[in-house]
């Protein structure tokens, strides 16, 4: 067989997860896991440290914090508002970072993706919802200026997105970027239940092998956080976890519970690689995304702008 294989997540979590099933804990990586009580949301704290953290996650050394909200996507406004709240709480600690010793500053939010394909439309989403003050800033004696910018892809405009936020980065100087995107996940219980954000920029496309220009402090010239929830799962994993579940049910026959030793030799990177092999060319590289995605994009865009306008606000109201 073919050594082929490549996880396709934009999630750090998940790769970490596979390398430590297949190779065991990670040097370099440091991980912590809290959970809120109330709503029962798990926050991960993976912090890559190292050159083998490096190396094996394929990310550079930086936070990587992961948000598990099971109903992430639904309209349960306490659980939305707690959602956000935690999520704030960790974007302002990454902010604070950056603008904690400046007087003024600038943020500039970044919606990434295709505001017409609605799987991608997450970026634009969280823009036209964020509150955008730096045109009034300063007469309103606001501390902490916000701006917000929609660029669309490279299919409309014919640019990379990255020169074009370097673009509008020289001319409008924010000290720190907070760039939106939709995500891929290798696990389909994470489409949109889950919230990645990472203080090391963003390479958009690449969790769908679409590898373009990525958005980092060293491309654009200022810290670049990024903000993501994973909405599209390749149709190999989809493949891949309908035989898992039917393997499951057939270990439980005693006719049939050879076949199911068989393949429970296989490790999880051989199956889903055997996966990828055997079904069509055209579906190896089809991406799956929920029916109600409308609804989810729309509940969660909310989510991620509420967090943002709170994180803001709060640095402004402790004076950064």
């Amino acid at each position: 067989m073919k050594n082929v294989f490549e996880i396709r997540t934009d999630l750090a979590l998940e790769v970490n997860e596979q390398v430590n099933r297949e190779k065991g804990r990670l040097k370099g990586v440091i991980i912590n896991e809290m959970k809120d009580n109330k709503t029962g949301i798990k926050v991960t704290v993976l912090e890559i440290t190292g050159k083998e953290g490096v190396k094996a996650l394929h990310r550079p050394e930086g936070k990587y914090i992961t948000i598990e909200a099971g109903k992430l996507g639904t309209t349960d406004d306490e659980y939305s508002q707690r959602t956000a709240v935690i999520l704030a709480k960790n974007l302002e600690e990454l902010l604070s970072g950056y603008i904690r010793e400046k007087e003024k500053a600038t943020v500039l939010v970044l919606g990434l993706g295709n505001a017409d394909v609605t799987a991608d439309a997450l970026g634009p989403d969280v823009v036209k919802n964020i509150e955008i003050n730096r045109h009034y800033a300063k007469e309103a004696g606001i501390q902490v200026a916000v701006a917000g910018l929609a660029p669309g892809v490279m299919a409309q405009t014919g640019m990379e997105t990255a020169e074009l936020v370097r673009g509008v980065v020289r001319q409008l100087k924010p000290d720190v970027l907070i760039a939106i995107d939709s995500l891929a996940a290798r696990d389909s219980s994470r489409l949109n239940t889950t919230i990645q954000l990472s203080s090391q920029g963003i390479h958009p496309g690449s969790g769908v092998g679409n590898h373009r220009i990525g958005i980092t402090e060293d491309v654009v010239g200022v810290p670049v956080l990024a903000i993501g929830v994973p909405t599209v799962v390749d149709a190999p994993t989809i493949v891949n976890d309908t035989m898992e579940n039917f393997l499951k049910a057939i270990a439980q026959s005693k006719e049939l519970k050879s076949v199911s030793r068989i393949f429970s030799e296989y490790s999880p990177r051989e199956k889903y690689e055997l996966i990828r092999e055997v079904i069509s060319p055209e579906m190896v590289n089809m991406y799956v995304t929920p029916k109600d995605i409308d609804a989810n994009i729309k509940a969660i865009g909310h989510i991620l702008a509420k967090a943002i306008d709170m994180a803001c606000e709060d640095l402004q109201m402790i004076g950064i």
